[in-house]
């Protein structure tokens, strides 16, 4: 898969490369370990990806409380037409918890805020970022259906939403005569195959374009993580609970991981190129996000992006890692709120 080889997103007939820019590590760095990579070296790193031929970029108002949709406005001043541009809404933007959600009255607010930010008078992807369970899902589509009327948006999408969410979204949006949302935003990697039972068979049923998040499994796949390092990943700090080694499901994703950067080996085959050629395989995935911190981490991606994995190859991973195998709950993107919360399930 070279990126020239365009791939249309979902129903929309946009053609987007195969690979999209993912930029939750932009911002106005410090310097300092799990800081955000500072504004300069950011638009090196949104230049040199659009230079090599990425043609989407990915943000959210939240990602360093709209330092990274700062960074990306000022990058794509004289290229804004040549991208697709996606962002997203939901995450608490101000200590107000009245900033955030997905209610007409956040969701009018937060598209002005990003559109400001961006320096942009269009958004041509808008999506939620999470599900709101206080807000009914006939306000937000019908919030973004007038968006599109208002010409603030071209297509509006979710991003970890359930199968029965995912469903009936569409089915509101067609019974209310609205436009449906047009993409789902999922995490999928060979160590985070969950929604090949069901969410990404639901995309392809209602013609969904479908970015998918985390190929290198939040580092687990990054090549630094072996049984011989005894390192876990570098965001360990910042979301403990997905990379506590010390469960037995962990365990389990650590044997995992060790498997297929020996596979890799054996096919001398970094296990990024590895990580990478499995996500794009897909015939469900429109584009995969990457997120590069460097021009260096950004390179290894774009090699990545040439590796083609054969069926034999494919044989082995999921030998490795069943197709369906989320090892962690959490690994799924969100916890919906039936199993997180014990109360819940309980009289």
């Amino acid at each position: 898969m070279s990126l020239s080889e365009l791939r249309v997103f979902g129903r929309s007939g946009t053609p987007i490369s195969p690979l999209t820019l993912g930029t939750m590590n932009f911002g106005e760095g410090t310097g300092s370990p799990g800081a955000p990579t500072g504004a300069e070296e950011s638009i090196r790193i949104i230049h040199a990806a659009l230079d090599a031929g990425i043609t989407a970029i990915d943000t959210a108002d939240v990602y360093s409380q709209g330092e990274s949709e700062q960074v990306v406005g000022r990058a794509l001043r004289g290229r804004r037409d040549d991208v697709f541009l996606a962002t997203k809404f939901h995450g608490q933007m101000s200590p107000n918890p009245a900033h955030s959600g997905n209610s007409r009255r956040w969701i009018t607010q937060a598209v002005e805020g990003s559109l400001r930010r961006l320096q942009t008078d269009r958004i041509d992807l808008y999506q939620a970022h999470r599900p709101d369970y206080n807000t009914d899902v006939l306000e937000t589509i019908t919030t973004l259906n007038d968006l599109i009327r208002q010409g603030k948006i071209l297509y509006y999408g979710t991003s970890v939403f359930t199968p029965a969410q995912l469903v009936e979204a569409q089915w509101l949006a067609t019974t209310n005569h609205l436009i449906p949302p047009l993409g789902n935003q999922v995490p999928y990697s060979m160590l985070v195959r969950g929604n090949e039972r069901d969410v990404l068979p639901i995309a392809q049923q209602y013609g969904l374009g479908v970015l998918a998040y985390g190929p290198l499994a939040g580092g687990w796949l990054s090549g630094s993580f072996v049984l011989e390092s005894g390192k876990p990943p570098t965001r360990v700090h910042t979301l403990p609970g997905r990379y506590d080694i010390s469960g037995p499901s962990s365990e389990r994703k650590l044997l995992a991981a060790d498997s297929l950067a020996r596979l890799a080996d054996k096919l001398e085959l970094s296990l990024v190129d590895l990580a990478v050629g499995f996500a794009l395989t897909h015939p469900a995935i429109s584009s995969v996000i990457i997120g590069p911190r460097s021009e260096e981490h950004l390179s290894a991606y774009l090699r990545a992006a040439d590796v083609r994995l054969g069926e034999s190859v494919l044989d082995a991973i999921d030998d490795l890692v069943p197709p369906g195998t989320n090892f962690v709950e959490r690994d799924a993107g969100a916890i919906v709120p039936s199993i997180e919360f014990a109360e819940l399930r309980r009289r």
